[in-house]
């Protein structure tokens, strides 16, 4: 079993930065498929970013040349960098981890874009 548990979210005016990390209790490891995904009012949970099990990286063409998907499995710990927000980055932000076919998400952190 993995738990993942979301930080860094909250209010950011358009234009700034936001790091979100998500923490797992258990290692994670480059066999691991792992991302992120959001979530907007409405709207269905839609991948941001994520590697594939195989090393291939993988962003939304929306997020392209403004989020930075990483990992540090040290710390057994991904990341998220999202520079040059908008508000439409506004939603519901969810880490996964799939594993041996199971799915294990985040509990969910909110981020808004406003000014």
């Amino acid at each position: 079993q993995v738990q993942l548990v979301e930080s860094g979210g909250g209010l950011v005016q358009p234009g700034g930065s936001l790091r979100l990390s998500c923490a797992a209790s258990g290692s994670i490891s480059s066999s691991d498929a792992m991302g992120w995904y959001r979530q907007a009012p409405g709207k269905q949970r839609e991948l941001v970013a994520g590697f594939t099990n195989v090393g291939i990286t993988k962003y939304a063409d929306s997020v392209k040349g403004r989020f930075t998907f990483s990992r540090d499995f040290a710390k057994n710990t991904m990341y998220l960098q999202m520079n040059n927000v908008k508000p439409e980055d506004t939603a519901v932000y969810y880490c996964n981890v799939l594993r041996r076919l199971v799915n294990y998400w985040g509990q969910g952190i909110q981020v808004t874009v406003s000014s």
